[in-house]
């Protein structure tokens, strides 16, 4: 008796000397998300285009004030508007707006797991029979209420930690709103610019025009008069028809652009040209902004948070699938009353409690719960390899932009000088002609090549703005705080 006995306790000991090292190597966390960041990502110390020996400004703190509404500083009222507009109308932030709403609402229904569940319920039977033989039959009735209670008791925090990750999905919804923000005004700003560019070369090419246009005109008269032949006539024409070519295709980039705007400000084509209707310069660039260091930027940029709150969230959902296999508490409550009169529901003396607890742990799932860790563990290791790979596209497109700005401003300060020169070259050129110093080649030659440079030089300054917009897109410029109101 004492060999049998010891073997029907044998499987309970082996138990409880098993369950402790169970519960122990499933109630292991992983690491936060901070430090899995810190262990494998390492942000430079300074950006390459702000060292000692170029001549970019230095660094210094980053103005986040300024980049909150970055637009400002191009001093454009009609910008200042397009991107008001934008961020209370584009399609695109209402949908993020949606979008936090929703994670908001999945957050409260993970929130309600770890509270206890009540359920009531009335019922009533009527029962019916006849003895064929006998010829008799019997009915009754009986009516039953109940309230019923029901409570998962958090035992190891597998439901703490989902309500973790949902809390981590709001977040990273709301920094998805903000990077939307960054994303809009960026391309409202950019449209803008492609605007502008194309108005300010139509308005270069019309002078040229009109300048060829007396080339031509005074050509044909000095054909007349027998100072020059038709072919210098058909030259000369020849050269006006080709500058004017280009009118359509510039017109066409005018109303595209337009039509661009009213889409990325909610609005149908045509519903901003009354306030487009001036043509104005292209937006200058403003002063130098402080570009900080690295880490100021990644701690600025949205998508760089949205990425560390992905993180968050896959860490959590780890940690839970984990604590799947560690027992479960749940407690059940009933109280209820069962009568044959209706009558009878609320009389204290039908009443009829109970109250139930049950420990439940897996011991056999085929696998399920092992390969669900292995699914929540390659997903958290993808949320890194994401945050990762969001933090090099930060940084290359910051030094992108540093370097677009420093080597455009250089080409900009270079064309403005070949366009002065280029500008007195065709005026000495045309008044030689006219005095029948030189030939007509001479003189088309030199327009040519002032319609030339002077649409590089708009050209180049409107790379440069959009440059600029690029940088503070890239610094992580554009939004401005929590979202006011969600629907």
């Amino acid at each position: 008796m004492p060999a049998s006995s010891s073997s029907h306790f044998l499987p309970v000991k082996i138990l409880a000397a098993i369950l402790p090292a169970v519960i122990l190597c499933a109630c292991t966390s992983s690491p936060t998300a901070k430090e899995q960041i810190a262990a494998r990502v390492i942000v430079p110390r300074h950006w390459l285009q702000t060292e000692a020996g170029n001549d970019t400004p230095a660094a210094s703190s980053l103005d986040v004030t300024a980049l909150a509404s970055w637009w400002m500083r191009f001093n454009d009222p009609v910008l200042d508007r397009l991107i008001i507009d934008a961020l209370a109308n584009s399609p695109d932030i209402r949908t993020a707006l949606s979008k936090i709403a929703e994670s908001r609402a999945r957050r409260a229904v993970e929130k309600s797991s770890l509270l206890p569940t009540l359920s009531a319920g009335v019922t009533g039977r009527e029962s019916y029979s006849r003895d064929h033989l006998a010829h008799t039959s019997t009915s009754g009735d009986s009516y039953s209420a109940s309230l019923d209670a029901g409570w998962e008791i958090d035992l190891f925090g597998r439901q703490r930690l989902a309500l973790d990750a949902a809390t981590a999905d709001l977040a990273q919804t709301r920094e998805n709103f903000h990077a939307a923000q960054v994303s809009l005004a960026a391309e409202v700003a950019d449209a803008y610019v492609t605007l502008r560019s194309g108005e300010n070369q139509l308005a270069v090419l019309e002078r040229n025009i009109a300048s060829r246009t007396e080339t031509t005109q005074l050509t044909l008269w000095r054909e007349q008069a027998g100072l020059a032949s038709a072919l210098d006539t058909q030259q000369s024409l020849s050269t006006l028809e080709q500058a004017r070519a280009s009118l359509p295709s510039l017109r066409q980039t005018i109303a595209e652009s337009r039509n661009r705007l009213a889409l990325l400000c909610g609005r149908a084509p045509g519903a901003l040209d009354s306030l487009l209707a001036e043509t104005r310069p292209v937006p200058a660039p403003p002063t130098a902004l402080a570009t900080g260091i690295p880490a100021e930027t990644l701690r600025q940029r949205p998508d760089i948070r949205a990425a560390e709150h992905a993180l968050e969230a896959a860490t959590s959902r780890t940690d839970a699938a984990r604590r799947e296999r560690l027992p479960s508490l749940n407690l059940a409550g009933s109280i209820g009353v069962e009568t044959l009169n209706a009558g009878d529901l609320l009389s204290p003396d039908n009443t009829v409690a109970s109250l139930l607890g049950s420990l439940t742990a897996p011991i056999f799932q085929g696998g399920r719960i092992r390969q669900n860790i292995l699914i929540q563990t390659e997903l958290q290791k993808q949320a890194l390899i994401a945050y990762e790979s969001s933090v090099l596209t930060a940084l290359n497109e910051v030094e992108n932009a540093l370097v677009a700005v420093r080597r455009l401003a250089e080409r900009t300060a270079i064309l403005d000088a070949a366009a002065n020169a280029a500008t007195t070259a065709a005026d000495l050129a045309a008044r030689q002609y006219e005095a029948g110093q030189v030939d007509l080649l001479t003189v088309l030659d030199a327009q040519r090549t002032r319609l030339g440079i002077e649409e590089q030089q708009v050209s180049a300054t409107a790379s440069l703005t959009a440059a600029h917009i690029q940088l503070y897109k890239a610094l992580g410029g554009g939004w401005g705080g929590q979202p006011a109101a969600t629907p």
